[in-house]
């Protein structure tokens, strides 16, 4: 019979607390009601099960859920899993980060953000190694948090609580951060109604536009065909893919231009130009302004 903790083990509201679990099979937890603050789960290895608000789902190794307060739920270790090693905090969150989480709604209250690509893992990795430091000794580092195992602690200062919650919001914005345009829902205006794919790489193409990007690698970026994504990226959004680039590169090279003193080769190099000559002439066609005259227009305005 699984050792389930029922309505058990139910941390009062305003307490902050951070943690890390490697569990066998048969760990499992059922809060009837919940519990009063949210909970942040990253796994890390192995696999576990997790219902809540009518949504139920097993995760992996990169996927992170949050919890919302006061609706029940059951996690355990996954069907099979010879493990579930996961990173944990309970915690009250502050009101911007129910927008960032928002797309990745599951159910009542739960939020799953899926596949967190592995080159941040690490990264997240120290996040909670120094929000579990942090807990106990504010602003001592990590080296004392490094062992095994890792025990559970509570930000009981001032100052502990919200270098955990800055870790918390750290935490949030890498995931979402390193998935966005993949679960942002349609809404008016740019990207309305469009595939995830094109949104993924539209804001690829916006967040990167110095890159060098080719439909290849655009299209690689979203597991398609070049031809494929091609087609769809026109169809969805009524320009070519470098077409895109390059107006992307050149609304980045107007920024420049409006707030830095670059000089026209310099703003050429960081847009992703490759040549001022090249540079010029695309500018000169989107705006009808060579960009010396585009920044002369500008300071005599």
């Amino acid at each position: 019979m699984p050792a389930t903790a029922e309505d058990l083990s139910v941390p009062a509201a305003d307490l902050v607390i951070v943690g890390h679990f490697d569990q066998p099979p048969g760990y499992a937890v059922r809060r009837r009601t919940g519990a009063p603050s949210w909970l942040l789960m990253w796994t890390q290895e192995g696999a576990g099960h997790v219902e809540q608000g009518g949504a139920a789902f097993t995760v992996g190794p990169g996927d992170l859920i949050v919890l919302g307060s006061m609706t029940g739920h059951h996690y355990r270790v996954g069907t099979g899993a010879s493990h579930w090693a996961f990173w944990w905090v309970h915690f009250q969150p502050r009101p911007s980060w129910l927008s960032w989480l928002g797309p990745y709604a599951k159910g009542s209250r739960c939020h799953l953000v899926r596949a967190v690509p592995e080159a941040v893992h690490e990264r997240l990795d120290h996040t909670f190694r120094r929000a579990s430091a942090d807990a106990r000794r504010p602003g001592h580092g990590t080296s004392h948090a490094l062992a095994r195992p890792l025990r559970p602690a509570v930000a009981a200062l001032p100052q502990a609580r919200e270098l955990v919650l800055n870790a918390v919001e750290e935490a949030l914005l890498l995931a979402t951060a390193a998935r966005v345009g993949e679960a942002q829902p349609a809404t008016t205006g740019l990207g309305e109604g469009r595939d995830p794919r094109i949104r993924q790489v539209e804001a690829l193409i916006a967040a990167e536009p110095d890159a060098p990007h080719t439909v290849a690698s655009l299209a690689a970026s979203v597991s398609m065909s070049p031809s494929r994504f091609a087609h769809l990226f026109t169809a969805q959004t009524g320009s070519a893919p470098m077409r895109a680039v390059r107006q992307a590169r050149v609304r980045h090279a107007a920024r420049l231009l409006e707030v830095t003193d670059m000089d026209v080769g310099q703003v050429a190099t960081a847009s992703g130009f490759a040549s001022p000559f090249h540079f010029s002439r695309t500018f000169r066609k989107e705006y009808g302004l060579s960009p010396r005259q585009y920044r002369s227009h500008l300071r005599d305005a």
